[in-house]
């Protein structure tokens, strides 16, 4: 579970692993070489007996004095130098009746052979076996012995199970020996394993991986930017979707990132660019499927060597609404200061009045003050019920005013307060575009005005916003509402299309531009508008 620590911190936890497969790894080794090297220890000394008993059946001298009495002795002395040469139990040389002619120890001569396993040989068949004898317990190989064709005896050939278990404790000890140090190897390599691992993990453990890449992707899918990031290679590795709307592209993000297009992506978002200098880049204007985007890239360094880069951007129209919208704000804010300072201006002319007993002149002077604020402000309050929308003309007409312009707003004009708060944003942004381009327009005309009326029924809005200027001319107004046209030179053609696009986002939207009949253009603007419940 997220932000909960594990008991075992993952240094151990990795060192305690690699440490028991090792162990397992090292346990089944040591299991197949134990049984192994005691398989072969125990075939290699059968095997050694095997070869002694059959040397000695093939040897002449053997057949040869077990048949004649007076060799006997020879015979004694010829096989025990054979057992001390090869380090034998015994080697007992029997005749047919299993009685013994030769032994180590010379009180058996003469006595049967003990063990019950010399039957088959006798028979003429080679017989490998295990069991208890006179001089104790031994592996024996008992073989036919031939004379002339004829089958004279058998020669049993032993070794002591004591001298097979010692060979077996000897191997047994060298794989203890192998498998604890091959333990102690392994401990020493998962460590420093283990260290290495957490050294490229920055030292974090898995639920605190866990955690800050559940926190990045829910911060990255929140924020109003968009982000995108390559690796060294030009591949990109992650996109949210506030990229993705911007890109206009559709599908998973998995699917994005497996298409072989997406590595041509990086070049034309001059990420590659920022790859190959490791320079950043910040607010940088970049063009990309008819968006303007403001972008900004980064190298990513591990141990200074680049690895990959990140991008940031957003739509510069959207950036340009939002200055628009703080413009908006602004204006009304001024225009508040302005009022405040010239409110200051004449209370400072009535208290002089007072003080100079001007009584006459006063009353007529706060008539005047009465009846220009009925018409300016109060008039506007109580036709535009929306005090973001009421502000706002407020501090359009006190601008145009400063610049010589007339702004009327017409008598038969009402809108209600907004019920939705976004509302009085757009309007902002549809409004204060259109005004500045009619203050715009009436540069060097005389007597200029514009007239503003507002026209609100059953939850849809009407805007007409017109000047007395020189009107736009008939080819050019199929083109007004395209990004960066504009007639006033370079840099301008924004306001328009800012215009174009918000109005593009709500339903039953339009705007028109016509020339008026005498002089001058009109804008007429249809959109949705919720108000409140107001009495006009």
């Amino acid at each position: 579970m997220l932000g909960l620590s594990s008991p075992l911190k993952l240094r151990t936890r990795i060192t305690l692993l690699v440490c028991t497969v090792i162990a397992l790894v090292l346990l089944v080794v040591h299991a197949i070489f134990v049984t192994q090297s005691t398989a072969l220890s125990k075939n290699s000394l059968e095997e050694k007996a095997r070869g002694v008993a059959r040397t000695l059946t093939e040897t002449p001298f053997v057949g040869a004095a077990l048949t004649i009495p007076e060799q006997q002795q020879a015979l004694q002395g010829y096989i025990e130098s054979v057992r001390k040469r090869n380090e034998l139990l015994f080697i007992v040389v029997m005749d047919m009746d299993a009685i013994r002619h030769t032994h180590p120890d010379p009180k058996m001569i003469g006595l049967r052979f003990q063990g019950g396993d010399q039957i088959k040989a006798l028979h003429g068949e080679e017989y490998i076996s295990e069991a208890k004898g006179t001089l104790g317990n031994s592996v024996r190989v008992i073989s036919p012995l031939y004379h002339n064709g004829r089958q004279v005896g058998a020669i049993a050939v032993g070794i002591s199970t004591a001298k097979v278990e010692a060979i077996i404790s000897a191997n047994l000890l060298f794989a203890y020996l192998a498998l604890l140090f091959g333990g102690l190897v392994g401990a020493v390599g998962a460590f420093y394993l283990a260290r290495k691992i957490k050294a490229i993990m920055f030292g974090l453990e898995p639920s605190e991986i866990a955690s800050l890449l559940e926190q990045r992707s829910a911060m990255l899918q929140s924020i109003r930017e968009g982000v995108i990031a390559v690796n060294a290679q030009s591949e990109i590795t992650l996109i949210n979707d506030e990229a993705k709307r911007l890109l206009r592209l559709s599908g998973s993000s998995d699917e994005l990132l497996q298409e072989q297009g997406s590595k041509n992506w990086p070049k034309r978002l001059h990420l590659q660019e920022v790859l190959q200098t490791g320079v950043a880049q910040y607010d940088e204007e970049l063009k990309f499927n008819g968006l303007v985007l403001l972008s900004s890239s980064v190298p990513v360094r591990v141990n200074g060597t680049i690895v990959g880069a990140v991008m940031s951007f957003r739509d510069k129209t959207e950036v340009s609404q939002l200055v628009q919208r703080l413009s908006g704000m602004s204006n009304y804010a001024e225009a508040l200061r302005m009022q405040a300072h010239e409110f200051m201006n004449k209370l400072q002319v009535i208290l002089g009045m007072v003080n100079i007993r001007a009584f006459e002149q006063l009353e007529h002077y706060i008539m005047g003050i009465a009846g220009q604020y009925h018409s300016d402000v109060g008039a506007l309050i109580r036709q535009i019920k929306d005090p973001v929308i009421a502000g706002f003309l407020l501090g359009k007409i006190n601008r145009a005013r400063e610049a010589g312009i007339t702004v009327i707003v017409t008598e038969d004009s009402f809108l209600p307060e907004s019920s939705q708060l976004d509302q009085p944003h757009a309007l902002v942004t549809i409004l204060g575009n259109l005004l500045e381009n009619a203050i715009d327009a009436l540069e060097g005309v005389p007597d200029p005005t514009i007239t503003v009326a507002l026209d609100y029924e059953e939850g849809s809005l009407f805007c007409v916003v017109k000047d007395n200027g020189k009107g736009i001319p008939p080819e050019v107004i199929p083109h007004i509402f395209e990004r960066g046209f504009s007639t006033k030179g370079t840099q301008r053609g924004l306001g328009l299309y800012l215009v174009k696009q918000s109005l593009a986002k709500l339903e039953d939207s339009s705007i028109e531009c016509r020339n008026n009949p005498d002089r001058g253009a009109s804008f007429i603007v249809t959109l949705p508008y919720a108000g409140k419940e107001t009495e006009s």
